[in-house]
């Protein structure tokens, strides 16, 4: 089962379960995720909130702003989990590249329809955006790793 947090162009956010993203895309795709609000049928997936879930020991409590990570190889298991976020945000945001300020601010003031976009602003850009009311999300970036075959060095 999998559950994704969805839009429609009239603004409604909600949520949509199921039983997996290949059949999330055919009822898309036959246009049977219809919006509870206005019955529109052009809905699409937007960013949900992810958290990252460690077991730790019984004799400890990480706090709120901790992110557990077992002692393994470098943290490789923080990694493995931070590639997932990374292709999650290629694979569902548009790239704006250097224009994520312009782009942002005409789907604020309402000159272009909201999307998910992601891409690269200036420390200035962000403090205009910030003082516009237009909230960022920092997402870092971790490149899957090498296809087979590829080298590194």
């Amino acid at each position: 089962m999998i559950v994704y947090d969805l839009e429609c162009p009239c603004g409604y956010q909600f949520e949509g379960w199921f039983s997996s993203r290949a059949g999330f895309e055919e009822q898309l795709s036959q246009q049977l995720v219809l919006c509870p609000n206005c019955g529109g049928c052009q809905v699409h997936k937007i960013l949900s909130p992810v958290a990252y879930h460690h077991k730790a020991s019984s004799s400890s409590r990480p706090s709120q702003a901790q992110v557990p990570v077992k002692e393994d190889s470098g943290g490789q298991e923080l990694v493995r989990y931070l590639e997932s976020v990374s292709r999650f945000v290629e694979d569902n945001f548009e790239d704006v590249g250097a224009n994520l300020a312009t782009e942002s601010l005409k789907m604020h003031y309402g000159v272009e329809e909201k999307r998910n976009i992601r891409g690269v602003a200036t420390e200035q850009e962000e403090k205009m955006l910030e003082q516009e009311g237009i909230a960022l999300l920092k997402v870092p970036y971790i490149k899957p790793d090498s296809e087979p075959g590829s080298e590194s060095n």
